[in-house]
């Protein structure tokens, strides 16, 4: 192919390639939402990346299925405006050798 082809092709896919997930942005801070707030919006779509603090944004899921099958859902607290310990929803993440019940019969 010619370099002219590759430019007007990559330019022609750009839009498409750049959305998706991994392009989201965060939403508001969590200091700026009330407690019942952030957890509606987790509640009502099902995940949210909310950032707080000087920590980078986290993803927040409702539930387990929004975690990949590997994972486990962690229950997270966050500061919102009116509450220091908000239980937001979960946060997917693979699970440690102490997550396992090793005792168990």
């Amino acid at each position: 192919m010619k370099p002219v082809t590759l430019v007007v092709l990559g330019s022609a896919l750009a839009p498409v390639l750049g959305t998706g997930p991994a392009f989201a942005q965060p939403r508001a801070p969590t200091a700026r939402l009330s407690c019942a707030e952030a957890m509606a919006m987790v509640k009502t779509e099902g995940e949210a990346t909310l950032g707080f603090g000087a920590r980078p944004p986290e993803r927040f899921v409702r539930d387990r299925s929004f975690c990949e099958i590997s994972e486990i859902a962690e229950l997270r607290f966050v500061p919102t405006r009116d509450n220091p310990q908000c239980p937001i929803g979960y946060r997917c993440r693979e699970p440690d050798y102490g997550d396992w019940n090793w005792d168990a019969n």
